[in-house]
């Protein structure tokens, strides 16, 4: 917290400060024998009416009466990172894109418009790394016919936590109605320790996915579409350890190559064969092919409840590096039929999940098709 040179702590931020980083103290409890204070680091993506709006890094907002605030100053916009390849959220966000591509994309000024029939938010989404070219009501409008016109709902995939992600369009999203379905973080490592954690001596690598490789894959019924977005990447590389007797395989995996980046995706174990170390076994293997094709770092994808998965990327040496979400269209009202300019603004909440969302994975599954 800022504190003056008389000791005192003061509040050092304005409404001129919407949009930075800053760490504010406010009074949580009055009356008691003690008083008690609650920090929190964030982005200010408002203060109107003697309330903030303070986005966190995993992209929950924190209302703040001004009354309450005891100090708070601007902070550096995203914390050192000891460990692991540095990379900024646009690099980092259009290398996860190209890694998990869609069947059909288009231009919104800055932003990229996804489809993919339905196959998993992240082909089905826009991307906003940067302006529409129009005002915000307007471009979400357009968002929304574009994705009526393919039979689909409209997706917004946003980011917070990391310099450079979009906090602010979050809140405005949030204004408008749009409903976070999803949340999921991207984790970042080095790429020889992983090679280094296993031989992999007893995992088949392929440039497709074949039907053992699909058996164990956690969405069944894979579509032409599916498949198409699964081998659709800069150099994709599909891990299996085979299974016993004709049996579906003991572990999966997928890895895109692309520069110097590899990302890990589709790790999956039999649930009959966890905790005897083939997933590990999996990224090491995928890792080394990586490493032969001139990558030096890795990316993965892991939602925030999937304790296991969590687990085992820390021993691989994995932090995580952003948050990211997946912000639905609010339903249009029955009453307004082509006002896509008020579409944009009002409409009931969406409260029911997606089609496309799956359920519980296997650990160590990175939980790519769901997001």
């Amino acid at each position: 917290m800022e504190i003056s040179a008389t000791g005192h702590l003061e509040v050092r931020i304005t409404p001129s400060d919407v949009g930075k980083r800053v760490s504010v103290r406010r009074l949580s409890e009055t009356g008691a024998a003690q008083e008690k204070f609650t920090d929190t680091v964030g982005v200010l993506t408002s203060w109107d009416a003697g309330v903030l709006m303070i986005t966190r890094r995993d992209g929950q907002s924190v209302r703040i009466a001004e009354s309450a605030l005891v100090a708070g100053k601007v902070v550096p916009a995203a914390p050192a990172r000891r460990r692991g390849p540095a990379a900024s959220y646009e690099e980092l966000a259009r290398v996860c894109a190209r890694g998990w591509q869609p069947l059909e994309s288009e231009r919104l000024g800055e932003w990229e418009l996804r489809a993919a029939g339905g196959f998993t938010r992240r082909a089905n989404s826009v991307l906003p790394l940067g302006d529409p070219g129009l005002p915000l009501d307007a471009a979400l409008a357009a968002v929304r016919r574009w994705y009526g016109e393919r039979g689909l709902p409209a997706y917004v995939q946003t980011a917070t936590g990391a310099e450079g992600t979009q906090e602010l369009l979050c809140a405005e999203l949030e204004r408008r109605g749009w409903v976070r379905e999803v949340t999921a973080e991207v984790w970042t490592g080095a790429l020889a320790p992983v090679a280094d954690r296993a031989e992999g001596t007893g995992v088949v690598l392929s440039r497709q996915a074949d039907e053992a490789w699909l058996a164990r894959y956690r969405r069944k019924g894979v579509s032409e579409v599916a498949l198409r977005v699964l081998g659709g990447a800069p150099s994709v590389w599909f891990a299996t350890v085979p299974g016993a007797g004709g049996e579906p395989p003991a572990a999966i995996g997928r890895c895109v190559v692309d520069g110097r980046w590899a990302g890990f995706a589709a790790v999956e174990v039999d649930p009959g064969r966890r905790r005897q170390g083939l997933a590990t076994e999996v990224m090491a293997a995928l890792a080394r092919r990586a490493l032969d094709e001139g990558a030096s770092a890795a990316w993965l994808q892991v939602e925030t409840d999937n304790e296991e998965a969590r687990a085992l990327y820390t021993a691989l040496g994995f932090t995580p590096h952003h948050t990211y979400h997946h912000y639905r269209a609010p339903e249009a009202p029955e009453s307004d039929d082509r006002n896509h300019e008020t579409d944009a603004v009002t409409g009931a909440h969406r409260h029911t999940r997606a089609a496309t969302d799956p359920g519980r994975s296997p650990a160590g599954d990175s939980r790519p098709g769901g997001s």
